[in-house]
């Protein structure tokens, strides 16, 4: 770091995306892209709006809300769209902690919410997963700050139930809930819904997953309208000009292209439960994921030398390094001959270190 970096960011430890290698050509499992390229809807709408990028974008995303108003069944007032499910989250950091509003999530969990907390001067609290990797429900009642919770959560892919979230809510009547569906539509139930129950919820999703769009960069959260408006004014404080306009119509695109987006998760969940079953074969254990990637570990080999001899024979997994999780490597579900690239991979290492 330079001699100019403040006092208050030096300590600062940065989130660590996945390792994106440019020495050769890789199977990439690893950062949980969709394997499926976006929908030709998006692709030929985000061409179209290149024609006129002299242009700022709408800054409120009117045409796009619009289209999200049909499709996620919110008003018009109770969705914010954002530069990733990123911005969102962090908005949420901004907006509804402070010193004596501490933040609260698993402390195995989506690794940027540390990140935000500690970016804001945040103080935070961690609640330890069970040996399961599953959240003890007790420790998210009458908490004084805001919840931050992934559903499913990340690694693990393990979900909660509508339920067990409703009771997260109800027990934080004064505390504000943000429930983080990046990967939700690969099998477990979306809290959008209950956005009308609740003024104390926030759901956030991305586009990035399941609608094929991580390199465009487009999330959003929903809540009850004041939720949002408070979380416009740290947009508007910040970057008004937030969804460029290619993204912004390639989101529309998408959007009017549903059974595209159906079709892909079906493929996804359908590789995923392939490989599970292929993996429990060769001796694996795993979560019960139902997100597109699987958490698996062997006890014929370590998490750490697997991921390692995948790399060296092309194939990227994510590894973990942690006490907890060094033993696992999460696989991001790709395309049926990708998985099965990966199975025969995994068993010939296996039998070499018999």
């Amino acid at each position: 770091m330079s001699r100019f970096l403040t006092e208050k960011y030096a300590l600062l430890t940065p989130y660590t995306p996945g390792e994106q290698p440019k020495d050769m050509k890789y199977i990439k499992l690893n950062t949980n892209e969709s394997p499926f390229p976006p929908s030709d809807k998006a692709i030929a709408a985000a061409a179209e709006a290149a024609k006129t990028l002299e242009l700022y974008s709408d800054p409120e995303c009117r045409d796009l809300v619009s289209k999200a108003v049909e499709v996620f069944g919110v008003e018009r007032d109770e969705i914010l769209f954002t530069n990733g499910s990123d911005e969102i989250l962090n908005f949420a950091f901004m907006a509804f902690c402070d010193a004596t509003h501490p933040a609260l999530f698993p402390d195995i969990t989506y690794g940027f919410y540390p990140v935000f907390a500690e970016l804001g001067g945040i103080p935070y609290k961690t609640a330890r997963l069970r040996d399961d990797f599953t959240i003890d429900l007790d420790d998210y009642k009458g908490h004084k700050g805001a919840i931050f919770i992934a559903n499913p959560n990340a690694p693990t892919g393990i979900a909660l139930s509508l339920a067990e979230i409703e009771q997260i809510i109800l027990a934080n009547p004064e505390s504000v809930v943000i429930i983080d569906e990046a990967y939700v539509d690969f099998g477990a139930e979306s809290a959008l819904s209950l956005i009308h129950k609740y003024d104390n919820l926030l759901v956030t999703q991305t586009f990035s997953k399941s609608r094929s769009m991580a390199g465009a960069r487009l999330g959003f959260g929903a809540g009850c309208k004041e939720l949002i408006r408070d979380l416009n004014t740290i947009k508007y404080s910040t970057n008004p000009y937030n969804v460029n306009r290619m993204t912004m119509a390639a989101g529309i695109g998408v959007l009017c292209d549903e059974d595209y987006t159906k079709q892909n998760c079906q493929k996804i969940i359908e590789n995923r439960e392939y490989t599970k079953a292929k993996l429990k074969k060769l001796g694996f254990t795993m979560t019960d994921s139902v997100s597109n990637f699987i958490f698996a570990k062997s006890d014929k080999i370590s998490g750490e030398q697997l991921y390692l001899t995948l790399k060296e024979r092309g194939i990227l997994i994510r590894h973990f390094s942690s006490a907890r999780l060094c033993e696992y490597n999460r696989i991001t579900v790709g395309s049926r001959e990708q998985m099965d690239a990966l199975l025969d991979e995994i068993k010939r290492i296996l039998e070499e270190t018999v």
